[in-house]
Order: C-alpha cells, then structure tokens, then sequence
C-alpha cells in the first residue's frame, strides 16, 4: 500500500505557549537581515484557506499527489477540472495587509531574503522581489514528457474553449487552488496535452509526495546562512520541506521567530511564537519600527 505524505502533526512534548509581545519580532526586525519563510496562513486574509487551521482544507480534502496524478488519467482529469474552477478564484485573489507589510520591511531593508511555500504568487503582487517559491506557482505549467513551460492563463484559455458551458458550483476552494467537486460535477471534464509534444501537463507546482527541486533547497539553505535571523510567518511547518530551514537556522544559533495562532511543529526551535492575526500583527509591527506599508489599492 502506498503511504500518504505527512498531512498532520501532533505535538508529542510540552511546548512553550504563545505570546501577544511582539517585541522579540519587532527587535529582530530592528537589528536588519531576516530572513521571512511564509506559509498558507499568510494567505487566509485574502480568501485563500489554509491546510491545519481552524477550518482548515485538510478536515475534508486530502490534496493531489504527485504519484496519483502521473499514474492515473482519471486523476488528472479530476484534478484538473477542480483546479480550471478554483483558478477563477484562486487567480483573482489580492495581497493583503500581511503581504503588504512583508514587502515593505523588505524595501525599508530590513529582510535579507523572503521564502514562501505558498503558490499564489502574493507576494511578487504586493511588491516583493526575489521572492524564492519553495512549492512552485500555480500560474505556470509544466509539461512532464518535454519540459516546456507556459502560462496558467494561456492553459486557462485552452481549458474554456474544449469545456464550454463547464460551470459547476464548487463547496470551497482549497490551498493549492482547487475547488471541491464530486465525480458528477467533474463528469467528462476534457484535459488538453501539451501544445508542443501532446505530453501530460501538470501545474508547476510541488505536489504533495513529490520532492522539491534540490537547487532550489540548496538557494533557501544559502539563504538561512546568510540571514540573521528567521521570521516564520503564518506555517505550521508539518512538512519537511519547510521545517529544515527552521533547524537549520536553530542550530546556528539564528533566533527563530514565528507568528501563527495555533502551535507548530517548529515551536521547540523558536525563541518565541507571535498568537496575533498575521494582518494585524505585521501591520502593528511596520507602524511600531516606522516603516510605510502601501494601502490597499481597489482592483
């Protein structure tokens, strides 16, 4: 039987309980050279959901993984009109005050980098630059036989015209931008093949069970050497993927620092976790170190 990727965790030792002081950040902030790693909950105040938090995706949907998506045509076929749906949302979404506030501690040079396991895109759109996309984003794809990569957009388009009148109403919308639809509403939902070589598309991003590119890991450890600091923002870091970085930066003797409402996993390596809504919490931050955050702007 093929075991499913970690999805959950649950502390196994007492962990120190959170803190509304958010001195120790804003300190660190003050000192210069933090390095940001984000996660789904920064995204939550722009209408994406999370995967563990309070109603959370992962209490009713188990997410794609890389191995049921290259193995099975019908999976494929299920993903991608779940997906087609959820990227008319998904690709509307707006950066929120959290994003906001991350790029301007970034302009005012108060970062040395910014890693995200998010794949919205957020952060690029309110204005980070040099952001390193851990997981990949959901608007390129990417073709599994040849390797060409296109646009979401362009595949979006493609995607309208062999499904015309494909207008199911999903429960939700999920993290990694599909939405929930049962086997009725995706009925004969058509895939289209690569435009270049017919090869299977797949969205470039990481699927759970699938492993991240190494050069990308190796730039994100570059980075946590680099840094004087991190700054988690809004993950429960259950996945490795993330969590390395966080004991990597521990056992340099790097202060972590995370703010997120429930416990993490990476808890045991901070110097302390920030219980306040991300939103208002970095927005308090950027007007406590006097640091300008763009307002948001009406699409």
């Amino acid at each position: 039987m093929r075991m499913r990727p970690t999805l959950s965790w649950t502390p196994t030792e007492d962990l120190r309980p959170g803190s509304t002081d958010p001195e120790p950040v804003a300190e660190a902030l003050s000192a210069g050279g933090v390095l940001v790693l984000s996660g789904a909950g920064i995204s939550t105040e722009s209408g994406i959901p999370d995967y563990r938090g309070e109603g959370g995706s992962l209490r009713r949907h188990t997410p794609m993984t890389y191995q049921e998506f290259t193995a099975s045509a019908q999976a494929r076929r299920r993903y991608w009109a779940r997906s087609h749906l959820g990227w008319r949302t998904f690709g509307r979404a707006r950066p929120n005050a959290g994003h906001r506030a991350v790029t301007a501690f970034g302009r005012h040079g108060l970062l040395s980098g910014v890693i995200t396991q998010n794949v919205d895109g957020l952060h690029q759109a309110a204005g980070s630059e040099d952001v390193v996309e851990l997981h990949g984003s959901l608007d390129r794809v990417v073709c599994l036989s040849c390797g060409a990569s296109g646009s979401r957009r362009d595949l979006a388009r493609r995607l309208e015209e062999v499904n015309a009148g494909f207008e199911p109403v999903a429960a939700r919308l999920n993290p990694d931008g599909d939405a929930d639809l049962n086997d009725a509403q995706v009925g004969d939902f058509r895939v289209v093949p690569c435009a270049q070589c017919g090869g299977v598309l797949k969205p470039d991003v990481v699927f759970f069970g699938e492993t991240v590119p190494p050069r990308r890991v190796e730039r994100c450890r570059e980075l946590v050497d680099g840094a004087t600091s991190l700054l988690v923002l809004g993950s429960s870091l259950t996945v490795m993927s993330g969590l390395r970085f966080v004991r990597q930066a521990a056992q340099a003797g790097k202060p972590v620092l995370i703010v997120n409402r429930d416990p993490t996993r990476g808890d045991r390596h901070a110097v302390t976790r920030l219980t306040l809504p991300l939103g208002t919490a970095l927005t308090a931050l950027a007007a406590r170190l006097d640091v300008p955050v763009d307002a948001d702007e009406a699409p």
